[in-house]
């Protein structure tokens, strides 16, 4: 155990580190993975991205995954026996990932694993007297730990909710230390649920806004899936079935009227909430409005432009010399694009490439960026209104043997 301790007061101590980043979201379409050499803590952090690479779940493996994410009902021998395979799979990709790119386990110092998101319930549910705020991923950090032979941090979002957060979104920790510039921006992420962190310019003195806006691809998907099953790629590639199909204003109206959308930030949300159960009354609704399948697309595709509209317009001081950054899935869809510039005219639209991290790897870096803090900062310092006077840390530490 000395030696152990030893070995991570070690990494504590170096001048700098080299971590490798792990995400896979809601969307389960793989891991990404981001080798970073990091320096410094805090507003003093200094990174830059040695490799990457995203590594695509097989269907057999999303289906394994599909089996508990945000089931309601689940086996329990099913869902523990996948903690540990995943960690198992996991960690083989990143021991296959380190020998691709020419680097010894004994360079990394450290694994930052954020697991794949099985259920999120925040408390703001209230559901059968759940008023607290709960969350849980899979993929053992002890077992990848020992299998690799490297620290790993994991639980990040436990361990957030542990210090007062809600356990999503916990990016934009990182993103204020990644991304602050000298101008207010916006990193807006279109996966399965979308969400922003809008940053002021640094030294303003002034309390950064985040959260989820409500649905990004997640049931756009669901609707493909089931109504187009001959699709081969699941989802709407280029946007072209909902550029086919015809906005109805009445299924939109009654989409917005979800409670969720009122809500102030900061707030999370997930597929437990804008799942099947959400898309089949969608699609029931849209039935008795005589809708077509690409209307319905149509539709859906609105929705997630029109929350992060309203998200973006109702949160906000101003959107006026303010830079918008966009990544995930949504963001290459060309009609959420499209009808996001109409409904947000003022900020300019880049790609987040244009601040020096490649969209694919941008999840995966944030999560380094957090391991990092967690070891060897002093605690973040909140960035959201009411949050004033915590600190955050983040991730389970899990030695190897």
């Amino acid at each position: 155990m000395q030696n152990r301790m030893l070995r991570l007061l070690r990494v504590i101590e170096k001048k700098e580190r080299f971590i490798l980043g792990m995400m896979s979201g809601t969307s389960m379409d793989g891991l990404d993975l981001a080798l970073c050499r990091v320096s410094g803590s805090g507003i003093q952090t200094k990174f830059e991205i040695l490799n990457s690479k995203t590594i695509p779940y097989a269907r057999e493996d999303r289906e394994k995954l599909g089996s508990v994410v945000s089931q309601e009902v689940v086996v329990l021998r099913d869902l523990c026996i996948l903690n540990a395979w995943l960690a198992e799979r996991h960690a083989s990709w990143v021991l296959a990932s380190l020998e691709e790119w020419g680097v010894p386990t004994s360079q990394v110092d450290v694994i930052a694993s954020h697991g794949q998101t099985i259920y999120h319930a925040p408390g703001s549910w209230k559901k059968e007297s759940h008023t607290r705020h709960a969350t849980m991923q899979i993929g053992d950090g002890d077992l990848i730990a020992v299998r690799t032979g490297i620290i790993t941090l994991s639980d990040f979002r436990q361990k957030e909710i542990a210090g007062g957060g809600e356990g999503a979104p916990i990016a934009p920790y990182a993103e204020t230390l990644v991304f602050a510039g000298a101008t207010p921006r916006i990193l807006l992420n279109i996966g399965g649920i979308a969400n922003f962190t809008w940053l002021p310019p640094k030294g303003a003195g002034v309390l950064s806004v985040f959260g989820d806006t409500g649905p990004g691809n997640s049931l756009i998907d669901r609707a493909v899936r089931m109504l187009f099953p001959e699709n081969e790629d699941g989802y709407d590639k280029d946007g072209l079935l909902a550029r086919q199909g015809t906005v109805s204003n009445d299924l939109l109206e009654w989409l917005l009227s979800d409670p969720y959308f009122k809500r102030r930030h900061p707030k999370s949300t997930g597929p437990e909430t804008y799942g099947d159960t959400y898309m089949g009354e969608a699609w029931e609704h849209a039935q008795t409005l005589a809708l077509s399948p690409l209307d319905f697309i149509a539709t859906l595709t609105r929705l997630t432009a029109e929350t992060i509209g309203d998200a973006l317009s109702g949160e906000l001081p101003s959107l006026s010399n303010t830079h918008l950054y966009g990544s995930g899935g949504g963001w290459k869809n060309p009609m959420i694009k499209r009808w996001l510039k109409e409904r947000l005219p003022e900020p300019k639209f880049h790609d987040v490439d244009e601040l020096g991290v490649p969209a694919e790897a941008k999840e995966a870096v944030l999560f380094a960026m957090l391991a990092n803090e967690s070891l060897c900062g002093e605690g973040f310092i909140p960035l959201m209104r009411g949050d004033e006077g915590r600190r955050y840390s983040f991730g389970k530490i899990s030695l190897p043997d």
